[in-house]
């Protein structure tokens, strides 16, 4: 029945291309298949059994606690003006050198993707208020799209990450599904404190990799990023400097280091960092009482977005396994010339091309758990896979003409700027993407050095 398996992922994804929401989607269409399959004797009743079971066990999960956590502490922040204060500061101090002002936008977009993790405000953020400021400085369309989407999508890889939270999860089960099909009774696990720490190195290199380009570019063709000659009084103080930088930076130190030095786990450092979030607030005098009512909605309907997708996901991971899906995904990797290399090379794409129609958070519950545990029963570690699976999706959500991040820009950017000019600027990132991902394949220890130090693997 594993052509039945097929025939399900191909419909879950026409019903999501139709505009049906996502988690209803995914668990709808699987009980169809799964309600028909049991009239016909195709599917065992049995596994429906198991539905209870696993839904308690979403709700019991203490890891995604996580969730709602940092999606309070990034809505808060966004609604505390910190990005606004944070570019101004920046683009005063670095906007007289030539490429300074997008350097600046990259930093911030750094900082802001440490912050908050949640790329769509990143990239909105970002465009809101740096893409007018760029333009009226004389840069062209294509270097501040480029520039803006790309820092933008920072928040998918550097940690802490809303987005490496639900896939540690999804990844923790797969490898401890992968020890027991090789007959290890007591497996190994990997936590979302390893991917944090394995995303810090390929994202900060990424980062160094954009500012470099920037910088060359400024250097090469200085007539599309030109130096902006400040004014009388334009000068930013220390004490500016400082009242912009470190709440975040003391924020993002206390969050990261306090899972990577053992002290508390995600969930518990989520709560650190929400609470930090809301003491910058009321700092900053940036609340008041309809605005902390905003951000609990908002939180509110994120968190149960993600909660009822990961639902869904497992409805579907369910009757898809019930089909035999599972197995036939393993026979075809398995049997690929080329071993596991060209597995990786086929499930890559695969993600690459899916990130163009579906969500990180549809990709991550719904395609990880089925091809995670077979990449992993071939000898691939953990870390790496996981990082490179983030840092995949998040050069398709940058690639046109489907990319995430593109949309989320032209539903902000002026009418001047044009979609072909936003596609065009990002051509260079989606480069320096694809050479990340080159580095990392014949790198691993880009992605594992760190986590060995700190866990001690």
């Amino acid at each position: 029945m594993e052509w039945v398996a097929l025939a399900l992922f191909l419909a879950v994804v026409v019903v999501l291309l139709a505009g049906f929401p996502v988690a209803f989607s995914l668990g709808g269409t699987a009980l169809v298949f799964a309600y028909f399959g049991v009239l016909g004797g195709g599917f065992p009743s049995g596994f429906l059994g198991a539905l209870p079971s696993r839904i308690f066990g979403i709700m019991n999960n203490e890891l995604l606690v996580a969730v709602p956590l940092f999606v309070f502490m990034g809505i808060t922040l966004e609604r505390s003006r910190i990005a606004e204060e944070l570019l101004e500061t920046l683009s005063s101090l670095f906007g007289s050198l030539r490429g300074g002002l997008g350097i600046s936008v990259t930093l911030v977009g750094m900082l802001l993707a440490a912050s908050t993790g949640i790329v769509g405000a990143t990239v909105v953020t970002m465009g809101l208020l740096s893409l007018p400021t760029m333009l009226k400085r004389g840069y062209t369309p294509e270097i501040s799209a480029g520039t803006i989407c790309a820092s933008g999508t920072l928040g998918q890889i550097i940690p802490p990450s809303i987005i490496l939270v639900m896939l540690g999860d999804v990844m923790s089960t797969s490898y401890q599904e992968a020890q027991l099909d090789q007959g290890m009774l007591a497996p190994a696990t990997v936590s979302v404190g390893d991917l944090f720490a394995g995303a810090l190195i390929p994202g900060l290199l990424l980062v160094l990799l954009y500012v470099l380009y920037l910088a060359g570019t400024a250097i090469l063709r200085p007539s599309v990023m030109p130096p902006y000659t400040a004014k009388d009084g334009e000068s930013v103080s220390l004490a500016a400097i400082l009242r912009a930088l470190l709440p975040p930076l003391v924020l993002i130190f206390a969050v990261l280091g306090s899972i990577l030095g053992g002290y508390a786990t995600p969930t518990e450092a989520a709560g650190v960092g929400a609470s930090g979030a809301l003491l910058i607030a009321l700092q900053r005098k940036a609340l008041s009482v309809l605005r902390i009512k905003e951000i609990m909605q908002r939180t509110l309907r994120v968190s149960s977005m993600v909660f009822l997708i990961l639902i869904g996901a497992s409805i579907f991971s369910l009757v898809f396994r019930g089909y035999g899906g599972d197995e036939a995904v393993r026979s075809l990797l398995e049997s690929l010339p080329g071993g596991v290399i060209a597995a990786m090379l086929l499930v890559m794409l695969l993600m690459f091309l899916l990130g163009f129609v579906l969500d990180f958070i549809e990709i991550t519950f719904v395609v990880v758990p089925v091809v995670a545990p077979v990449l992993l029963v071939m000898g691939l570690d953990p870390v790496w896979l996981g990082i490179m699976i983030a840092i995949n999706l998040q050069t398709s959500f940058l690639t046109p003409p489907f990319g995430f991040a593109l949309f989320y820009l032209r539903g902000v950017a002026p009418a001047s700027v044009t979609t072909a000019q936003i596609y065009r600027g990002v051509i260079p990132f989606v480069a320096i993407q694809l050479l990340a991902l080159l580095l990392l394949s014949f790198f691993p220890e880009l992605a594992t050095w760190l986590p060995g130090r700190v866990y001690g693997q």
